[in-house]
């Protein structure tokens, strides 16, 4: 592996004039350091993941595989109020557990949960998984969590474990689809005052990635919000809550303040924000070598990037959840403060790539509706 000094970082974080001012999908570099634009970038950009879908138009709905070609070390931020998850919690710093073989995204709210055993059947088939000192007997580590897509269609329509074997199938390398696919299929945002006449629009999957010479790091968000998704390099609101009059946005927060200035003791404000049913998940990735503890950090970090892109953000009803990872493949004196700050900004990215790659479905119209430039 290359040894990357701080210093040589640092000149390369520089050279690239910080990813601030680049174009939204960056993911090549020059020799020289530089931070170069491309048409795409993609999580799959961090060597060793790899990503695959399985989407159910009939709903839609679907789940998303993001495999790795070898174990991962993994960590989690969640500070929304209503998780579902599965075995997140041992990514937790006191959890001695520190590599994961295998994360699965899936719509169908917390009874998307039960897809989780397709992906661990795929991978034990394959014997990736820690050795149980059981002949032939691995058990591989899949972390599981799901958003709610239940009120999108027949909500009896949901992956399974069949649904994620074959999303874990078609993991690969190289470009990943964006948009309504895989768990960002019956995505929507800008929900939390639907009660009052303001409609949402529609979420889904999105992935960004940066590479700084020889650092890379990559991100995938599926984004399915109680609030607004905003670019978050002009603060231009790209999809969420319309003004019941059809011209345009109502920008929640400032819809918010109107509510609370009327609010009685008669009249009190009411928010469309019951547990479980909003959620944004995230995954961060890094070639550099970091730590459990280091990773979490890191992961708390990228959440404030997100927190940029989605306003409200973390409110009493999502489920946010964001997860670090590390392949391994490049020991480097990176400071986790950089990486960390870098990282916010590929989150931030693929959050709003998610929802410009986005299409329409009955009811909820898609960011190109409104920007056909995007």
């Amino acid at each position: 592996m290359l040894k990357l000094s701080r210093r040589q970082f640092n000149r390369a974080l520089v050279a690239s004039g910080g990813i601030g001012a680049l174009r939204p999908h960056l993911g090549a570099a020059q020799q020289s350091g530089r931070a170069e634009e491309r048409p795409k970038g993609w999580i799959t950009d961090v060597e060793g993941v790899r990503v695959g879908h399985w989407t159910d138009s009939r709903r839609p709905t679907g789940c998303t595989a993001i495999l790795f070609d070898t174990e991962v070390t993994a960590a989690v931020d969640y500070d929304g109020s209503a998780p579902g998850e599965q075995l997140a919690v041992m990514l937790q710093p006191v959890s001695p557990v520190d590599n994961i073989h295998g994360i699965l995204f899936s719509g169908g709210g917390p009874l998307g949960l039960a897809a989780v055993a397709g992906a661990g059947k795929y991978l034990e088939e394959r014997k990736i998984g820690y050795d149980w000192g059981v002949p032939s007997i691995r058990v591989p580590i899949v972390i599981g969590a799901v958003i709610d897509d239940l009120a999108i269609g027949d909500g009896t329509i949901r992956a399974d474990a069949e649904a994620a074997h074959k999303a874990c199938e078609l993991a690969r390398a190289g470009p990943v689809a964006e948009g309504n696919v895989g768990a960002g299929a019956g995505a929507t945002v800008g929900k939390m005052l639907r009660s009052q006449g303001l409609a949402g629009m529609k979420g889904g999957l999105g992935t960004a990635s940066l590479r700084l010479g020889e650092v890379v790091i990559g991100a995938l968000a599926v984004v399915n919000a109680a609030g607004d998704i905003l670019d978050w390099r002009t603060g231009k609101t790209l999809a969420g809550a319309r003004r019941p009059d059809g011209r345009g946005f109502a920008h929640l927060t400032e819809a918010l303040k109107l509510g609370l200035a009327r609010t009685t003791p008669h009249a009190a404000l009411t928010v469309d924000d019951a547990p479980f049913h909003s959620t944004t998940l995230a995954v961060v990735a890094t070639n550099v070598v970091f730590s459990k503890a280091e990773l979490t950090k890191i992961a708390m970090m990228a959440n404030c990037g997100a927190a940029r892109a989605i306003i409200p953000y973390h409110t009493t009803g999502d489920g946010d959840q964001l997860y670090a990872l590390s392949t391994r493949k490049l020991q480097a004196d990176v400071p986790v403060s950089a990486l960390g700050a870098i990282a916010g900004e590929v989150v931030a990215e693929a959050i709003g790539r998610a929802v410009k790659s986005a299409k329409s479905i009955a009811g909820w119209p898609a960011c190109e509706d409104f920007f056909p430039e995007q």
